[in-house]
């Protein structure tokens, strides 16, 4: 493992500090000691703003998460989620789906513990703030932002796969639109027992996991104006 010294990145006054590369095929995020995690240069992001919000949330005091793995397709989920939000000029979990939705529909699974259609445990949207360290700010003093970034709930603690849009727009409302996804994907194992002879593939293991509180963080955002709490409307309500 290669050790290498980041440029450094203050944090309402913290220093992000020292970090480690590991090549693999995602980018990784690991605990170095015990409230720390490292990352590869790379970091995780669409845009240097994306990428500059992975440090600050990978790398806070606070975080409760080992690992956190840069997944690629949440990568592009998140910068498409950004666009349509400056395109419509709204800062919004529900554009096109629920943000779970959005997720199942790009072709990837979450477990099956998750909400449906009308839920939201992966998706984190801030808009109106020009740097990272702002909008990380403000994301923290959002409850359930904070809880479900800093993984502060036990549901949260196993989710390691994230990805995370900017998009910038001076015509639009907000200006500045940030999406963040971090989940927990269905475990997947390659039968290797291939009787076949065609190679190994790829199955899917179902696990479910049950968990005495299973968060929904609603449809609250975090623009310049401070957050906003909505809540959805379940049927019979």
């Amino acid at each position: 493992m290669e050790k290498l010294l980041s440029p450094t990145l203050k944090n309402k006054g913290r220093i992000s500090g020292l970090f480690r590369h590991k090549k693999m095929g995602l980018a990784i995020f690991a605990s170095f000691i015990t409230t720390s995690t490292f990352s590869n240069e790379t970091t995780c992001g669409n845009t240097e703003q994306a990428r500059a919000l992975s440090l600050l949330i990978a790398n806070d005091s606070r975080q409760q998460r080992k690992v956190l793995l840069c997944n690629p397709t949440l990568v592009s989920l998140a910068e498409e989620k950004a666009k349509d939000m400056a395109k419509r000029g709204l800062v919004s979990h529900f554009l096109g789906g629920s943000p779970n939705t959005r997720i199942r529909n790009a072709g990837l699974t979450l477990p099956e513990y998750y909400g449906d259609a009308m839920s939201n445990q992966v998706e984190a949207l801030a808009g109106g703030y020009i740097s990272a360290d702002d909008a990380w700010y403000a994301l923290k003093t959002s409850t359930s932002h904070r809880q479900h970034l800093l993984g502060e709930l036990p549901f949260y603690q196993e989710q390691d796969q994230i990805g995370i849009g900017f998009y910038k727009d001076y015509s639009t409302p907000h200006v500045e639109y940030w999406a963040i996804y971090l989940t927990k994907l269905a475990d997947e194992a390659e039968n290797r027992d291939d009787t076949n002879g065609s190679g190994s593939s790829t199955i899917l293991i179902k696990r479910k996991k049950k968990f005495e509180n299973v968060p929904d963080k609603g449809l609250g955002i975090v623009t310049e104006d401070g957050e906003i709490i909505l809540q959805t409307k379940k049927p019979g309500q």
